[in-house]
């Protein structure tokens, strides 16, 4: 099982969005992942499947942005978006 606060190699940047109020929530993953160089990786926690979410940012990113979940369990979602610039 994957886990979103274990240590992780230097390119690879955990975020909780279970942490962040609702209201916060998008605007917090758009800044982080804003924040990502070519090659890094945000390994995205949530409790739930952020459907909407990943459609904005397919829009917002299209192909620059890899999306793959690594846990798609009721209650764990874990998705690694990794910047492809």
């Amino acid at each position: 099982m994957h886990a979103c606060n274990h240590t992780t190699p230097e390119a690879l940047y955990p975020f909780d969005a279970r942490g962040v109020a609702k209201r916060f929530r998008h605007a917090a993953i758009f800044g982080a992942l804003d924040a990502l160089q070519p090659g890094e990786t945000m390994r995205f926690c949530n409790d739930h499947d952020p459907l909407p979410l990943l459609a904005q940012l397919q829009q917002r990113y299209g192909e620059h942005l890899a999306i793959e979940y690594r846990q798609r369990e009721p209650g764990a979602i874990i998705i690694d978006f990794a910047v492809v610039r």
